[in-house]
């Protein structure tokens, strides 16, 4: 089973030592045990767990230098992309950040069991923590997979980036459009997107597009607005 999590993983230039390989296969247990009493994900195939969560989170490393980086994921549900990342790089300072204290519970049985160092799960609303001191342009890496669109998910996620860091957001194959309607958010935000990829996920069907948005100054203090306000009236 766990061969096609090795294959996948070289396809990207990643090699899975024998630990990496067992925290891997713990953490699928772990996601298929708990989603039994919280709801943390669809896909239940542990092939499908593999390919879909897995490699899609650490297609990432390719095209961002994550060595001794802070990182935050915010919205991270189930861990995804900033566990698998953290498995590959364990260098990175990690924080995972989550609205759901259901799915911090989770995250913080994910870390103990698999044996993670330098990792914090924070329960809190994206819009709050990216008002706070502690969180505000800490981080030299933001990842994303959450489905907002890009313009309110900058909204959301540029606030945690320190000036030339990078902002990442995991999306679908056809994105053109959403990134042309987020350009101007992203710049009043203070970022601006440096690079397009899109990737496919060996074994599978799937492409999806990496959008590498850089901050290239601070966000203004406006940012971000209450939730209902992000979601009701993006910026435009």
């Amino acid at each position: 089973m766990y061969k096609v999590l090795i294959d996948a993983c070289l396809k990207f230039g990643v090699e899975l030592d024998d630990f990496k390989i067992s925290q891997f296969l713990r953490y699928k247990e772990l996601i298929l045990d708990w989603n039994k009493k919280i709801n943390l994900t669809a896909i239940t195939d542990e092939r499908e767990i593999l390919l879909k969560h897995f490699v899609d989170s650490i297609s990432l490393v390719p095209f961002m230098d994550f060595d001794k980086k802070k990182v935050i994921d915010v919205g991270s549900g189930a861990g995804f992309p900033g566990i698998p990342i953290k498995i590959v790089k364990p260098s990175i300072e990690l924080t995972l950040l989550d609205s759901l204290n259901k799915r911090i519970g989770f995250l913080e049985n994910v870390v103990s069991e698999i044996k993670l160092s330098s990792v914090r799960c924070v329960h809190s609303r994206a819009e709050d923590a990216g008002q706070n001191k502690d969180f505000r342009e800490k981080f030299d890496i933001c990842v994303s997979r959450a489905v907002a669109k890009l313009s309110v998910l900058s909204e959301y996620c540029l606030p945690f980036v320190k000036e030339g860091g990078y902002f990442i957001s995991l999306k679908g194959p056809e994105i053109k459009n959403e990134i042309d309607a987020a350009e101007n958010a992203v710049e009043i935000l203070g970022g601006k997107v440096d690079t397009v990829e899109i990737v496919e996920i060996p074994f599978t069907d799937i492409k999806h597009t990496l959008i590498m948005i850089k901050k290239v100054r601070q966000t203004s203090i406006k940012y971000p607005r209450k939730s209902g306000r992000i979601s009701k009236n993006p910026i435009k």
